[in-house]
């Protein structure tokens, strides 16, 4: 393949920020060429323009993290990503996030990380790399002991539990594990906790926008009585309803002391088994955080969420609703805080990374990147 010479603009000016940084004595920069950038002009990354970049980052040491996230590598800059990792020894961030990457690509990438022995933390969210792509990372994970988190969210993975699975029960390596948008229904969530019984290193597991419902949550909660790694679960955009919400209550209540972190947005919960949850925060010191906002709340819900952040057993960052008083009743207001409300976009002002909006990561600190 004929390969053009021509530096896109928009990699030129990245490279030359960090040009100044090398200059200044800095090590383990993070290459940020996000092509959703408002701030400056951006044309965006293809396939060909990646093999040039390649070809940089393979003679720069400096550089350990690269955010390719919102471009156009499709296929052809999925094997030139290969390429790199087969190569470069210092990368240990790949952000690959939305860029037509296919189940061919996604192949490409999950056989080169066979041997590679440095990345930690790879996205792969939105690239539609189907079940085909998906069998891939998953046999790669039986092999790689290098990867701590894995983005596999939005990309067209159904009922991929059976494979993954499978390889947490054989890795024990991976810290961080995202499966929303893989229509996982209550057979998957079983298969998923079959293996949460043996592996003791996954600490992160998001199941949101799912096909989930109560039946799920008793495989769930049982597993959660013996497995004592998993800090954080997602649940949001699911139907757990009531009955899910109490199966999770009385085993945080009473036999878990792990778990920090529980996210049922949305979730068709009323008040009942939403107050059973903010009493197992009472009982139980570990269990932190707490999202809820999108359910179905009664009086005694918003009541029971304000007693627990005035008594001080939740702190108001530390959930996403704030209670506020009209005519001497309680009511609850949404609040911008969550386990990632950064995942597909981060602010273009302010600080980037606050921990109130992403407490999933600072949580399960595996890095310090997104």
């Amino acid at each position: 393949m004929e390969k053009s010479q021509k530096i896109n603009p928009f990699i030129l000016h990245i490279l030359q920020g960090v040009d100044e940084e090398i200059e200044k004595g800095l090590e383990g920069i993070t290459l940020n060429i996000a092509g959703n950038n408002h701030l400056i002009p951006v044309e965006r990354v293809t396939g060909e323009d990646f093999w040039i970049l390649s070809k940089i980052l393979a003679r720069n040491p400096y550089i350990n993290g690269l955010d390719v996230r919102y471009n156009l590598l499709s296929d052809v800059g999925a094997y030139y990503a290969a390429k790199l990792l087969q190569k470069q020894y210092n990368l240990i961030y790949l952000n690959l996030m939305f860029n037509d990457i296919g189940p061919e690509g996604g192949e490409l990438i999950a056989k080169a990380l066979h041997k590679n022995k440095t990345l930690k933390f790879l996205r792969m969210t939105g690239n539609k790399i189907e079940n085909k792509g998906g069998m891939f990372f998953a046999a790669m994970l039986q092999i790689n002991s290098a990867l701590q988190k894995l983005d596999l969210g939005d990309c067209d993975l159904e009922e991929s539990t059976v494979h993954l699975g499978h390889m947490l029960k054989e890795n024990h390596w991976l810290v961080e594990l995202h499966m929303c948008k893989h229509d996982i229904r209550n057979c998957g969530i079983k298969q998923l906790c079959d293996a949460l019984y043996l592996n003791e290193s996954l600490r992160y597991l998001d199941v949101s926008c799912n096909k989930i419902t109560q039946d799920g949550m008793v495989f769930l909660a049982d597993v959660l009585k013996r497995n004592t790694t998993l800090e954080v679960i997602d649940l949001s955009f699911n139907r757990i309803e009531n009955a899910g919400a109490k199966y999770l209550s009385e085993t945080l209540a009473s036999h878990n002391r792990s778990l920090k972190a529980l996210s049922v947005v949305s979730n068709n919960i009323k008040g009942e088994g939403l107050v059973a949850l903010s009493q197992s925060m009472k009982t139980n010191p570990t269990f932190s955080n707490i999202y809820i906002w999108g359910n179905k709340f009664d009086e005694a819900t918003c009541v029971a969420y304000s007693d627990l952040i005035q008594i001080g057993c939740l702190k108001p960052d530390n959930t996403d609703v704030e209670p506020f008083v009209v005519d001497g009743r309680v009511y609850l207001a949404e609040v911008s805080n969550g386990l990632k409300k950064h995942y597909y976009w981060t602010p273009t002002y302010g600080e980037a990374c606050i921990h109130s909006a992403n407490a999933g990561f600072s949580l399960v600190p595996v890095g310090r990147h997104l």
